[in-house]
């Protein structure tokens, strides 16, 4: 079996900021600085509305934020 959902997730979430400061990538998404930070850590449940977010903000489809 692969990689839990939430770590696929923060890793694509640290791959897509870069260099980038959390505080900038966190506003640039619309979310806390403290939630992307939990999600980066693979600490947080991601609610569907929250995804729906972040797919809006980065352009891209759901699949794209939880590569294999």
């Amino acid at each position: 079996m692969g990689q839990p959902l939430e770590h696929r997730l923060a890793k694509r979430l640290r791959e897509l900021r870069g260099e980038i400061s959390q505080r900038k990538f966190s506003e640039k998404l619309g979310i806390s600085k403290s939630t992307l930070n939990r999600l980066e850590m693979g600490d947080q449940n991601v609610s569907l509305k929250t995804l729906k977010v972040l797919c809006a903000k980065l352009k891209c489809d759901i699949g794209d934020l939880f590569p294999k």
